[in-house]
């Protein structure tokens, strides 16, 4: 059960812009730490309201005891005489927990392997037996009373002689049996249940739970948190005086704060030369007040935080500038929602609302998301990734248009051959529906995208399963999130890495599409760059021309095959002119797009027309492509073209559209010269080629007559 209240409940609570402010930062958010606390005091106002102690108490660590029977115990403590005790009639008190007593009990949890809550209610272990629970209450007096960090804290409040009086009482000879007794004729069994204290001051007064009778318990109870904060992690002592990075305010500031990054408690040696944990409260510092709120933003920073490729992605929603009351309500709305539906990674949940929600839309630019990925190794070390607080949700949204521009473009044609308006050509690469990058949904492809499953469908996958600094799967898929483009020699590193380990018995056509869909939706939507002979990968292609009109046009018939390769002559031009990577001063890159496009049409033909299971593409795999044996592996295939063209006496050569370029091209290539690209350049045109040639097919009975070669290809 959540204790967060719906939207409209925190709205009509904190309806008054003034009040609500007064709880907000007077500062704009600035940094991780900033957006922590102002998640922290949502949460807290939500949860626990806005008083002075409210940052404190942990109501949503009990409330699976609302409304069960025999849910909060308490010592019924008379301290209107001379000298404390039990009430001699009633000295246990037994009731349902609930959210009505969340105030008066004020329970402040603490990891009980660790010893006992802060505050001097304590929650027991699940199912506790009556001797059990009475030794918990025993211990409100014992050990929560006489602890030195309470006595402490107590010594100069005007109240701190209840706190004492509790101590005294529990020296009392006797009393562990008078509570054990008590308690086994009250309870029925076995129970879960907080226990704590309820004081009687006046003796015509009522039984006063800790948050009802003084002041007192909540100070120690917040003492003994704060006592806590300086030892998390390696830290042993952390605390010192400084300015509260958060607030401003100079004071006691502890270094051991809530971190999702890690930065300061684990072992950052190797981030941090010489790091002192100890001394982390210079260099990190914010006050206890402060680091308490920070804690109390967990549910809602789990919430936006998903875990993908061994890295914990960290998307957190925000409004750039300083949060007003308005602003607020809308956050809290929106994490209120990513708390509650589990079933969708943050960057879905957040765009559904802002598709639905006007007055999300309206704050535009200022809407924005800190991003960061967190990949935890075995040895408690983190590496951090990105780390921005300028993310933009239109970021991962515009290349998802992209994507399915690209996909509805004659490149793809996801519809299929009804759709098509010329259906006797296939398109320039297949999309095969079981692929889930090839789903031109707006929905499907952004949970796509926001796992991760973008990048591991195309990227090169990690030496082993443990997660690794060198994935560059999670670095795009951060740097996507955050609006960063990627270097296109990189992500041409990877594609070709990627297809080296797929080519087995087959080539893997479609992964070279899917490679070059993202390629082409990257470049469309500003996310890549490359200097030099890779700015052309990075320019966009021209989309909008669409070359069927052109196949519909009274082409004449070609000696090479007809209509079919009139058409393929018309398909092909175009892709060229409308790819800047594969233009004519790009020799290199347009030659081995070429062989590639030879290899994969021949390899059609010997398939289908010759039978043969060994094929060109067997002959000349992706790794045979290299700078200095492009030319003599094109003068091989352009032979056997001209062997099979013979054979089938051809007036022309076979697919001479290829032939015609590949031949005029080759000359431009100075192989003793400075080659501008390197090896992986080459081999992700060639294999782009490949892809183009094997699935540049016909499909009815034109292709029939004009005698060209079909084929059909599975993906290994």
């Amino acid at each position: 059960m959540s204790l967060l209240p719906e939207p409209s409940t925190f709205e009509k609570r904190y309806s008054d812009d003034e009040k609500l402010a007064s709880e907000l930062p007077d500062r704009p958010i600035t940094s991780l730490r900033d957006l922590q606390y102002v998640y922290g005091r949502l949460y807290t106002l939500a949860t626990a309201g806005g008083g002075e102690y409210a940052a404190y108490l942990t109501p949503e660590k009990s409330t699976d005891l609302f409304d069960e029977p025999e849910s909060l115990l308490y010592l019924r403590i008379d301290l209107s005489g001379n000298k404390p005790r039990l009430d001699p009639e009633q000295p246990i008190g037994v009731e349902s927990y609930g959210e009505e007593k969340v105030e008066a009990v004020a329970h402040s949890w603490f990891n009980a392997a660790k010893g006992f809550d802060h505050s001097v209610t304590h929650r027991t272990g699940k199912n506790k037996e009556p001797e059990k629970v009475a030794e918990y209450l025993h211990e409100r007096l014992t050990a929560w009373a006489a602890d030195d960090v309470i006595q402490e804290a107590v010594a100069d409040h005007e109240d701190g002689w209840i706190v004492d009086a509790l101590a005294a009482l529990g020296e009392s000879e006797g009393l562990r049996e008078r509570i054990e007794t008590a308690v086994d004729e009250q309870l029925d069994g076995k129970t879960t249940a907080l226990t704590t204290v309820a004081v009687k001051l006046d003796s015509d007064g009522e039984y006063l739970l800790p948050g009802e009778a003084s002041s007192v318990f909540n100070e120690a109870m917040r003492a003994r948190k704060r006592s806590k904060l300086v030892s998390k992690g390696e830290a042993t002592n952390s605390i010192g005086e400084a300015t509260d990075l958060v607030t401003g305010n100079r004071g006691p500031t502890v270094g051991t704060a809530e971190d999702p990054l890690n930065y300061f408690l684990g072992k950052q040696l190797e981030k941090f030369p010489g790091f002192d944990p100890d001394e982390a409260w210079r260099t990190h510092p914010v006050s206890e007040d402060v680091a308490v709120t920070l804690m109390n933003a967990r549910t809602f920073v789990d919430a936006c935080d998903y875990y993908t490729m061994g890295a914990n992605v960290y998307y957190l929603p925000y409004f750039f500038g300083r949060l007003q009351p308005t602003e607020a309500r809308e956050l809290y709305r929106m994490l209120y929602a990513v708390v509650r539906e589990q079933d969708m990674t943050p960057i879905q949940h957040v765009y559904q609302q802002f598709q639905n929600d006007p007055a999300l839309q309206e704050y535009g630019e200022r809407f924005r998301f800190y991003v960061a990925a967190v990949m935890e190794h075995q040895t408690k070390r983190f590496d951090v990734f990105g780390d921005t607080l300028d993310g933009s949700l239109m970021s991962p949204v515009e290349l998802i248009g992209s994507h399915i521009d690209v996909l509805e473009s004659p490149l793809f044609d996801v519809h299929g051959d009804a759709e098509r308006d010329t259906p006797e050509l296939r398109p320039a690469f297949p999309a095969p529906e079981s692929w889930d990058i090839f789903v031109p949904s707006e929905h499907a492809l952004l949970g796509t995208l926001a796992t991760g499953w973008y990048f591991e469908q195309t990227f090169a996958p990690a030496d082993d399963d443990d997660a690794s600094a060198d994935d560059y799967r999670i670095r795009a898929l951060v740097a996507v999130l955050s609006g960063e483009p990627l270097d296109v020699e990189t992500v041409l590193t990877e594609y070709v890495e990627r297809l080296l380990e797929d080519e087995g018995e087959e080539f893997p056509s479609f992964r070279v599409s899917a490679q070059y869909a993202q390629l082409c939706a990257l470049a469309e939507a500003g996310l890549l760059t490359g200097r030099d002979a890779y700015k052309p990968v990075a320019e966009p292609r021209q989309l909008t021309h669409n070359h069927t009109d052109d196949m519909q046009q009274d082409t004449p018939a070609r000696a090479d095959g007809g209509n079919v390769a009139a058409a393929r002559e018309t398909k092909l031009e175009q892709f060229l002119e409308q790819t800047p990577a594969l233009a004519e001063d790009q020799p290199e890159r347009r030659g081995s797009f070429l062989l590639g496009a030879l290899v994969g049409q021949v390899t059609g033909y010997q398939q289908v027309s010759e039978g043969r299971s060994t094929t060109l593409i067997d002959q000349y795999p992706i790794k045979a492509v290299t700078e200095s044996k492009l030319k003599r592996l094109a003068s091989d295939v352009l032979d056997k073209n001209i062997v099979y063209s013979r054979e089938n006496n051809m007036a022309g050569t076979m697919y001479s559209e290829v032939v015609d370029r590949l031949v005029t091209t080759l000359p431009q290539i100075d192989i003793d010269g400075d080659w501008e690209l390197d090896t992986t350049d080459l081999r992700f045109y060639y294999s782009l080629g490949v892809a183009y040639g094997m699935n540049n097919w016909a499909s009815n009975d034109d292709e029939q007559a004009d005698g060209q070669p079909a084929t059909e290809e599975e993906e290994a």
